[in-house]
Order: structure tokens, then C-alpha cells, then sequence
């Protein structure tokens, strides 16, 4: 059953990276096809938190209910569904909610993988949820290059759009689907009376410092899948090809260093992980700005900062709270929702004013570029300060004897 559990949560997370990092190409694919704006554009990304926010608000309980294994099973179920409606989109309203279902779907994804992994990898913690998260990262890396070359071609005559490819990769979540059914996974193995209360987690201090660490660096993480691709094409006029070729290698750097960093967060220590990694992250962001394009290659280096960021914490979750994971996972998650919602939306935000204030001395080009500079420069700055987040942390978890 070891096995089968597994090879839901690989599987999982291997499908999971693809539904989320299909949309760098197909992004400005979908403005120009739609005629959006990067104010919308920023919007339309932030329901990818909001879709996390309100899973966050009923899974921990759905988990609880109707066990790990069904809410799983829900979860694949909602990505298919929602990879049909995206198929039969041809607005921007009605892509609206179909991203929020997918969203939806992820974010009850997000959290049920992460619960079942915090209770079946009860050794090697780091290295194992690195691991688990290296599937995330291998789909992430081809996901790009993938949708960007189903774009090109064409079957019995009819070009292959974004619409198409969101369909494909997302019936493909069908997989896991299969191991998760014949599965039997593990209950909370935590009576009511003797789990952590959630107005316990809530008083933990060590819990609002993690949120803090996991919002800025989930911010700076994801909002490459939506933003890469789309500042190599406008700010450096890269074709298509050639900017999902560059994300690509960010999730490649970001991949491996999943597999290679998992157990040096374990021999180190989580808390000081956090910290060196994201602020490699954050330098190494601000670093290929300065440089301009010949620079470019720092954002896919910036991968290998920000990738264990995420698993760690987890880790660290699932060490500390070993009664209450699925409490504090989803505490968590939640308050990072709602700071993704406000990080992609200052992200379009951030873009689109820049742009316009330069733009009205009368250099459009100029204000565009100036625009997705700022934009990203607030993509470094979050890596930045997930790094000074960790820094309270750590001394608290030392000045207890707690670290980790």
C-alpha cells in the first residue's frame, strides 16, 4: 500500500506542475486572442490564490470527513472537469470562472498531497517532500516547452490553440486517479481529543512566521510561470519558442535542486535553509535585471533558490506539528492565499502603472520595458524578503532549543 500511496502523491504532484505551468505560453496567447491588458492579465492570475483560498477554507474539514483518499480523488476529478470548461471558453468571463474551478481543484490538490505526505514520510522529512517535489518541478520544466510546441502544430488542418493544450494536459489527470482509487491511505492517526486545536496553532508565533516565510516565497515562485515568458517577449521581443525555452530551464534549475538540496536542508536545518536559499533567490532576480537580456539567464538560475522553499516548510510542518498537520497546512496555506491574491495582482498592477507613467513622456516602448522591469523587480524583492522572514525565525527556534 506503501507503494501505491507514493505513487499518488509523485503522480500528483507530476500532473499538478503540469496544470499549473501550461499557462506561461498560453498566457499571451490568451491576451491577444482576448484583448486584455496586463491589469487583467494580473487579475485572471490571481484567481490561481483565490481558487487556493476558498479550497483552503473547506478541505482541512473535507479531509477530516470524508478522508485523504476521496478529497484526492475529488481533486483530479475537478481538474478534468475544469480542462473541459477551459476547451469551451471563448470569453473572458467564462475563462474566468473556469480557471477558478481549476484552481479550485489545485489548491484541494495542493493541501491533500501535502497532508498525505506529512503522514507517510515520517523519516528523511526534507528529503522526502524535496523529493515529492521534484515531480512538481520535472513537470514544470518540460510543461512549457510542451504547450508552446503543441501550439505550433496543426491536426487535419486546424492549428492547435491554447485551449487545446489546456484540455490535453488536464485529462491527464485521469493518472493518479488510478493509484488513488486502489490505494488505502493513512487517517490522521489523532483522536479529536488529543489534536492540536486550531486556536493553539493560531497562538503559535512560529506559525505567523512561516506564513510570512511561505507567502513571499510561494509569491516569488509562482508568479514566474505566469510572468517569465511574458516579459522575454515584450521586454526582449524573444519569440515564443525561445522564452518557453527559458522558463523551461528555470524549472529545470528548480527541479533539480529539489533533488539535490532535499538533503541538505536535512543536514543544515530547515530554518536556515529558508534562509540562504531564498535570498540566492532574490539576488540572482535582481542580478539578471540589471544585466538586461544578456542577463537572462539569471531568472531560470533564480530556480534553484526559491525550489525548496516550499517542500521545506512543509517539512518543518510536518516535524513540528507531527498531531495537527492537516491544521496547520491548511492554517497556513489559507493566509498564503491571501497574500498570492495581493502579490499577483500588485504584480499587474505594478506593471501596467509603471508602464503608463513612463509611457506618457511619449516613449511607449520605453514604458512598457520600464513596466516589466518593476514588475519583476517586485518578483525579487518577495525572494528577498522570504530570506528576512526566516531570520526571526531561526533565532526563536535557537533561543528555545527548537531548531530545525
Amino acid at each position: 500500500m506503501y507503494i501505491l500511496q507514493l505513487l499518488t502523491v509523485f503522480i500528483g504532484f507530476l500532473i499538478f506542475g503540469f496544470s499549473e505551468n501550461i499557462k506561461g505560453p498560453a498566457i499571451p496567447r490568451i491576451q491577444l486572442e482576448l484583448g486584455l491588458d496586463e491589469m487583467r492579465i494580473g487579475t485572471l492570475l490571481s484567481l490561481n490564490s483565490l481558487g487556493y483560498l476558498l479550497a483552503c477554507s473547506f478541505t482541512a474539514y473535507l479531509i477530516r470527513k470524508i478522508g485523504i483518499k476521496a478529497v484526492c480523488l475529488l481533486s483530479f476529478s475537478s481538474m478534468v472537469v475544469s480542462g473541459v470548461l477551459i476547451f469551451l471558453s471563448h470569453s473572458y468571463p467564462a475563462l474566468s470562472g473556469s480557471f477558478f474551478l481549476l484552481y479550485i481543484g489545485n489548491g484541494m490538490l495542493e493541501i491533500g498531497l501535502a497532508v498525505l505526505a506529512a503522514r507517510i514520510f515520517i523519516r528523511n522529512t526534507g528529503t522526502m517532500m524535496n523529493l515529492a517535489h521534484f515531480f512538481y518541478g520535472l513537470s514544470s520544466t518540460v510543461a512549457p516547452m510542451i504547450a508552446s510546441g503543441l501550439m505550433t502544430l496543426s491536426i487535419g488542418g486546424r492549428a492547435i490553440d491554447w485551449r487545446d493544450v489546456y484540455l490535453l494536459i488536464l485529462l491527464l489527470a485521469v493518472l493518479p486517479m488510478i493509484p488513488a482509487f486502489a490505494g488505502k491511505f493513512p487517517s490522521g492517526g489523532t483522536s479529536e481529543d488529543d489534536r492540536i486545536p486550531l486556536k493553539a496553532i493560531a497562538a503559535d508565533p512560529v506559525i505567523w512566521m512561516l506564513v510570512a516565510i511561505l507567502s513571499f516565497g510561494v509569491i516569488s515562485e509562482m508568479a514566474v510561470g505566469g510572468w517569465l515568458v511574458n516579459f522575454l517577449e515584450k521586454a526582449y521581443g524573444w519569440d515564443g519558442t525561445a522564452a518557453a525555452g527559458m522558463l523551461s530551464v528555470f524549472f529545470l534549475c528548480f527541479t533539480f535542486a529539489r533533488l539535490f538540496l532535499g538533503p541538505v536542508t536535512d543536514k543544515i536545518g530547515f530554518t536556515l535553509s529558508l534562509i540562504i536559499f531564498s535570498a540566492l533567490s532574490g539576488l540572482l532576480t535582481f542580478a539578471a535585471i540589471a544585466a538586461g537580456e544578456p542577463g537572462a539567464f539569471l531568472f531560470a538560475a533564480a530556480g534553484i533558490g526559491i525550489a525548496p522553499i516550499y517542500p521545506t516548510v512543509m517539512a518543518l510542518i510536518a516535524k513540528r506539528y507531527r498531531q495537527g498537520s492537516d491544521t496547520a497546512i491548511t492554517f497556513i496555506v489559507t493566509l498564503m492565499g491571501v497574500s498570492s491574491v495581493i502579490g499577483n495582482y500588485l504584480i499587474g498592477a505594478i506593471i501596467t502603472g509603471i508602464k503608463n507613467v513612463v509611457a506618457s513622456s511619449g516613449n511607449a516602448g520605453a514604458g512598457l520595458l520600464a513596466g516589466l522591469q518593476a514588475g519583476y523587480a517586485f518578483i525579487g524583492l518577495c525572494a528577498l524578503l522570504c530570506a528576512l522572514s526566516a531570520v526571526p525565525l531561526y533565532r526563536y527556534l535557537k533561543r528555545r532549543g527548537e531548531l530545525l
